[in-house]
């Protein structure tokens, strides 16, 4: 297991697995494969029937670091992948941000839990470049296409209240009581015949992992394309430097 990502018990039948690149929690294939690494250690032992994925930090995930190389090479999208096939449901408790890819990993799990302060945003176009891990599926599975394509095109960042309101985060908690929350919900799986669950899980779910696949192979495609281009360096430079991006479409 790697040292950024660790399993404890949180209740009866509920696992915590935490990932830590605090305070931002930037991910690479590397901390994806590990919290999948962590998933299928915890499907193997049989006892888990729900997991609570959460990170340390004052953000839940801002994503990738688009300042480094581009993100999608390698097997990031690969390992990312392996999430949506991962056998047990998964609770994501999401404080603080989580932004571009990293609302990516939180919509991997079957249910978010926020609070007022959390932030969601798809930002991809702001940075200039196409969305990625797997969002073209799972974002209009929870939201529907055009609440999706509206946070799509612009890159709004919603609060806990408004990401509930419109079923983007499931449970709305006080920040002091957001993984308590979190916790709760996923007991509350765990009470349930965990074959039931499981099995009504994979109906539900159906052939998602494949669809991400496909999904994650073209928005690679699509983000090496604007890697090089002036609107992505303008995005990354606007984004560090908190100012409005000026585009050019170049």
């Amino acid at each position: 297991m790697s040292e950024e990502v660790s399993i404890a018990a949180a209740a009866e039948h509920v696992m915590f697995v935490q990932f830590s690149r605090p305070p931002h929690n930037y991910f690479d294939g590397a901390l994806i494969g590990a919290i999948a690494d962590a998933y299928e250690q915890l499907e193997h032992e049989r006892s888990c029937r729900a997991i609570v994925l959460c990170s340390e930090g004052k953000n839940f995930c801002a994503g990738a670091d688009f300042a480094a190389k581009n993100p999608a090479e390698g097997d990031l999208y690969e390992q990312a992948v392996r999430l949506f096939a991962a056998g047990l449901p998964v609770v994501a408790a999401v404080q603080g941000a989580a932004v571009g890819g990293g609302l990516g990993v939180a919509l991997s799990a079957d249910f978010r839990v926020a609070s007022p302060d959390s932030r969601f945003s798809a930002n991809f176009a702001r940075l200039g470049i196409h969305h990625g891990f797997g969002i073209t599926e799972t974002l209009p599975r929870v939201v529907g296409a055009q609440r999706a394509l509206e946070l799509l095109y612009t890159g709004v960042r919603l609060r806990g209240e408004d990401a509930h309101r419109i079923g983007l985060c499931d449970r709305l908690a006080p920040s002091d009581r957001l993984r308590a929350e979190a916790v709760a919900l996923a007991a509350e799986i765990a009470g349930s015949s965990p074959l039931a669950v499981q099995s009504i899980r994979k109906t539900m779910r159906g052939d998602l992992a494949e669809r991400v696949r496909e999904a994650t192979a073209h928005e690679a495609a699509e983000q090496a394309k604007q890697f090089g281009t002036s609107d992505f360096r303008e995005g990354v430079s606007a984004a560090a430097e908190r100012r409005p991006p000026r585009f050019s479409g170049s």
